[in-house]
């Protein structure tokens, strides 16, 4: 593994091949002593004001922050790459293990609906996410958007959250291999794991396979790009191979009779559904870290993004429209929905085809994963948010390797140990959070510029905000909390929509997009706004309890380590620019 030594907090200087030291984890002033940080402790409150709002640029990010990593990544994919890691990345386990419970429990046939509204609230973020992975094709996608657009602080703790999403949707899917793999053998997944009955419940069922799979995904990831591409590539299209043989061979077993009472829960059970089924596309805003590698973002990533994303919005509708027609909602198994569906309509071989298929779903899930986790604790590594060896680019292969290292060693602990049962909500919540803050940095994006926009234009624009996610809370609050009641709607709903219609009307908009831009703004990205928000208000309250300590404890990192480190490598990036800047006046004044 390459360890960097950054003596301050900018660019990386020395390197070495093996060895670890503190200058590798904490290099920046602050740390240098004890007594530089009992210093730096004692100006928190001032730190804390400086950076709290501090916003970086598309041209510190692009240049300044990415030169950190020494190395340039290797400009190897098109678009045809970026959409096969997008069905890739998406269509894991989710479809194969979510829907059973959604069907039987919460909506029915209607959860057919549901797949669709989560897919439509994912494809309003996968728009937000094309246009600033075109304006900022850097690996930190959301982490540097919001870095640019909200500031430090926001973009620190979306990264904590991205990294939670990740850690969690890695391991889970990585213990979901091993279930599937156990089906393919006839064993109980348990049989394939080690039991340690001293250990608590979530915890004692070891999973040295899902290790075993991490491992190797881990080294075909750090081999290079194009190759991990191809092996995604490959994969995939054998993975929608089972996806169409699913959808043919379950239709020839359809019975119309079993989607006669298609919303037997009502709307309040097809929004439940929806809440649970968006875990299902989580990972498209992976495939957007890839913006350093891509050869033409401004075509390539809207091609292979978007096309990417109405695919799977289609496959989940379709795949779950046979199920519901194959077997009635309430025979639906909730842990192997397809399988004994098809072994209750007398094709037990079936599920054999179908166990395969969600093996290979979830190897390219994997893949991705490691692939966007890496490239993200990449861009986070070189703002010194987190511990700068991250940032670090292998020479040869032009892949992150420590971090790509860093994190399957992560992804191992967690998916050798824990079921993850509890905490497959508090991921959709941190995913729908941060598709929020995106959709938010991008009117932000659109309609404010310093210097630019006036004082009037900012306070109209700022009330406008307020009142789009404001109602949009609202909203979601009044379905968590009134039952059936529909007076709230009438008034939040109609706040929603003036307040989008003023800012369309009233507000002139600072910048345009300089190759893709959103459509319809900014009624897309509001909207996208509002249905996230109004998603989350279907997840119990424990796991908001599991966001707010998480969030808690970011913070508690934050106020002692990340403050400081990302403090004192603005300052050193602030003497940098300055320092060119007069270099470049030099040669001028000579001239003159």
């Amino acid at each position: 593994m390459v360890t960097s030594n950054d003596g301050g907090g900018g660019g990386l200087k020395k390197r070495r091949m093996c060895g670890w030291s503190k200058q590798d984890f904490l290099p920046e002033e602050s740390f240098k002593s004890w007594g530089n940080y009992v210093n730096a402790l004692s100006s928190t409150k001032t730190r804390l004001k400086d950076r709290l709002l501090a916003r970086s640029s598309d041209s510190l990010e692009l240049q300044n922050v990415r030169a950190r990593s020494q190395h340039e990544m290797k400009k190897a994919l098109n678009w045809l790459d970026i959409m096969w890691f997008g069905i890739g990345a998406v269509m894991g386990a989710g479809i194969f293990v979510l829907t059973g419970e959604a069907t039987n429990k919460d909506a029915g046939p209607a959860v057919i609906i549901s797949y669709l509204i989560s897919g439509i609230s994912a494809l309003l973020s996968v728009l937000c996410y094309v246009e600033f992975a075109i304006e900022l094709p850097v690996a930190g996608v959301s982490f540097a958007y919001l870095r640019v657009e909200l500031g430090d602080f926001v973009a620190y703790i979306a990264a904590g959250n991205i990294l939670f999403e990740y850690v969690v949707a890695g391991a889970s899917v990585a213990r979901s291999w091993t279930s599937y793999f156990a089906t393919l053998c006839n064993h109980d997944p348990n049989d394939f794991r080690i039991n340690v009955s001293s250990f608590g419940e979530d915890y004692r069922h070891l999973d040295p396979i899902a290790v075993a799979v991490s491992i190797i995904i881990c080294f075909i990831a750090c081999l290079s790009i194009k190759g991990s591409s191809r092996f995604n590539s490959i994969t995939t299209i054998i993975h929608l191979l089972v996806v169409v043989f699913i959808f043919i061979a379950g239709l020839t077993k359809a019975n119309p009779k079993n989607i006669t009472n298609f919303a037997p829960f009502g709307v309040r059970g097809i929004m439940t559904a929806t809440a649970k089924l968006f875990f299902a596309y989580v990972g498209f805003d992976g495939i957007a870290t890839l913006g350093e590698e891509i050869k033409n973002p401004g075509r390539d990533i809207p091609l292979g993004l978007v096309g990417s994303m109405l695919i799977i919005i289609a496959s989940y509708c379709l795949l779950s429209a046979t199920l519901v027609l194959m077997q009635p909602y309430s025979q639906i198994d909730v842990d192997a929905p397809f399988t004994l569906a098809f072994q209750a309509v007398g094709l037990n071989w079936a599920k054999y085809i179908v166990a395969l298929g969600a093996l290979k779903g979830m190897t390219t899930s994997l893949l991705a994963n490691i692939i966007g986790q890496a490239r993200y604790f990449t861009h986070i590594g070189r703002t010194h948010m987190a511990p700068p060896f991250l940032a670090t680019i292998n020479e040869k292969t032009g892949t992150p390797m420590n971090a790509t290292i860093v994190m399957t060693v992560v992804n191992c602990v967690v998916a050798f140990f824990t079921s993850l049962d509890v905490l497959a909500n508090l991921v959709s919540i941190t995913t729908l959070f941060i598709f929020t803050l995106v959709a938010v940095a991008l009117l932000v994006r659109r309609y404010y510029a310093t210097g630019e926009t006036s004082a009037t234009n900012r306070n109209k624009f700022i009330g406008f905000m307020v009142l789009i996610t404001g109602s949009s809370v609202g909203v979601s609050v009044y379905w968590a909390r009134s039952g059936n009641g529909w007076v709230g709607y009438t008034v939040l709903a109609p706040i929603w929509f003036l307040a989008t219609l003023g800012l369309q009307l009233t507000v002139k908009q600072a910048r345009k997009a300089k190759q893709w831009g959103v459509p319809l703004l900014p009624w897309l990205p509001s909207a996208s706004i509002a249905i996230n928000i109004f998603i989350m208000g279907s997840f119990d309250h424990s796991s908001y309890v599991r966001f707010g300590i998480w969030t808690l404890l970011l913070l508690v990192y934050y106020l002692f380590v990340a403050l400081h480190a990302s403090y004192d490598a603005a300052k050193e990036t602030q003497r940098e620019v300055e320092a060119t800047q007069i270099e470049t006046q030099l040669p001028n004044n000579a001239a003159i």
